[in-house]
């Protein structure tokens, strides 16, 4: 469920918070254990990147999650960030004359 009252937490705060420090790695050493270049984590971490397709997969394999776990992460920053101000009404189909 999409908080009301504050924006989602971002995936790479869940990242540093909830993986990286209590194991004791950098974000160094996980860009180095992906193989992908560290600017990636880093940004992730800052939350000037949102978790890519590829980078669930390799968070998911990384720590014995899913990918999905990293994508909903992501998806519920970004509707929850994005949330609009405006309201349409409902669409009601027409009836058959």
């Amino acid at each position: 469920m999409l908080p009301t009252n504050r924006i989602s937490t971002h995936p790479g705060i869940i990242l540093l918070n909830e993986y990286l420090e209590p194991m004791g790695f950098t974000q160094t050493e996980l860009a180095d254990h992906l193989g992908i270049p560290v600017q990636r984590i880093k940004e992730i971490v800052r939350g000037k990147r949102g978790v890519s397709s590829e980078t669930a997969w390799l968070l998911s394999e990384a720590f014995e999650t899913s990918p999905q776990f990293w994508l909903n992460l992501q998806s519920m920053y970004d509707l929850s960030s994005t949330r609009p101000k405006r309201h349409v009404r409902p669409l009601r189909a027409v009836s058959a004359k």
